[in-house]
């Protein structure tokens, strides 16, 4: 297993049944770096379930805008996450099946989390989550 830093403050992801499946789909796919593959894995043992209903407001998941600070260079982003099929550069919005969006997703408002990104282990701070 590769050197993963534990996720920072002992944030425990929280997600619908849905987008738990949706990521074990991606470890069972192998899309992943070994590094974010072995993340994942860790992240989705103690990950919570609840229904969609139940899921609260300033968790990633889809149809949310995020803002995220990167807390390497300072420089804060904003996606916006839906269903992969519904991703358009042209609307500007990114698949929860992106790179960041796999990195983010259910992770609250607040919680500081490291995925590698072009080779490079990113470190983030999600700043702001709201409705689409």
């Amino acid at each position: 297993m590769t050197q993963i830093s534990e996720k920072r403050n002992n944030t425990q992801i929280v997600l619908t049944t849905g987008m738990y499946d949706l990521l074990k789909e991606q470890l069972r796919t192998r899309k992943l770096s070994r590094y974010n593959e072995d993340k994942l894995i860790l992240e989705l043992k103690s990950a919570r379930q609840v229904l969609s209903r139940e899921l609260p407001e300033n968790i990633v998941t889809v149809d949310k805008k995020v803002r995220v600070k990167d807390l390497n260079s300072g420089e804060e982003l904003s996606f916006k996450l839906v269903a992969p099929a519904k991703a358009k550069r042209k609307h500007n919005t990114d698949s929860i099946l992106s790179p960041i969006g796999i990195a983010m997703l259910g992770y609250e408002q607040g919680a500081e989390l490291k995925w590698e990104m072009g080779g490079q282990i990113k470190e983030y701070r999600i700043e702001e989550v709201s409705k689409l």
